[in-house]
């Protein structure tokens, strides 16, 4: 049931996004131009736990959805960095603090369906203070949330962007 792809036609190129029409043809033989979000940088994700099993979550606005919310801090790995290095560097800067020990625990990509973009989330743990503070274009506030309390800000719709609930539930459903 695969598609074939008998050409592509670039719209838009940025370094952040590109968008392309692919033409495909179906498993039935129709044949369709099929937009396709290309995202040439790797994105990384963390759910960052203490010593007391707290997760740590930014609050933030997105201004394109218009919505507020917990989030766990993610990012983009820069052409060549190491993702692990990639989620660290996302982990300080947006919360002001530093996990000594970073692991992936899941791959998966967010919008198969349009979308070529990579989610790679990791477990931080070891934590400690940075002496950076969180940089205010990014979080808002920073928080440690019981597992309790996460699930709280679940069930109450604090958490609303994709990559934070795919992370967070991953997390609670294998790891906590």
């Amino acid at each position: 049931m695969r598609w074939t792809v008998h050409g592509s036609r670039s719209v838009y190129d940025s370094p952040w996004v590109n968008v392309r029409v692919d033409d495909v043809e179906l498993p039935s033989g129709a044949r369709i131009a099929h937009h396709v979000i290309d995202f040439p940088k790797p994105s990384v994700g963390a759910v960052v736990t203490d010593a007391d099993n707290r997760l740590l979550l930014l609050w933030r606005h997105r201004h394109i959805t218009d919505a507020s919310g917990w989030e766990i801090p993610a990012g983009w790995a820069e052409p060549g960095e190491d993702l692990v290095v990639a989620a660290s560097r996302e982990i300080e800067e947006e919360t002001g603090y530093i996990a000594h020990q970073l692991e992936a625990i899941t791959r998966y990509h967010p919008l198969s369906g349009i979308s070529t973009m990579t989610y790679t989330v990791f477990h931080g743990t070891d934590v400690a203070p940075s002496s950076n503070a969180p940089d205010i274009d990014e979080a808002e506030k920073v928080a440690w949330f019981t597992p309790g309390e996460v699930r709280e800000l679940l069930r109450s719709g604090m958490i609303v962007d994709g990559p934070s609930l795919t992370a967070i539930g991953y997390f609670l459903a294998t790891q906590a």
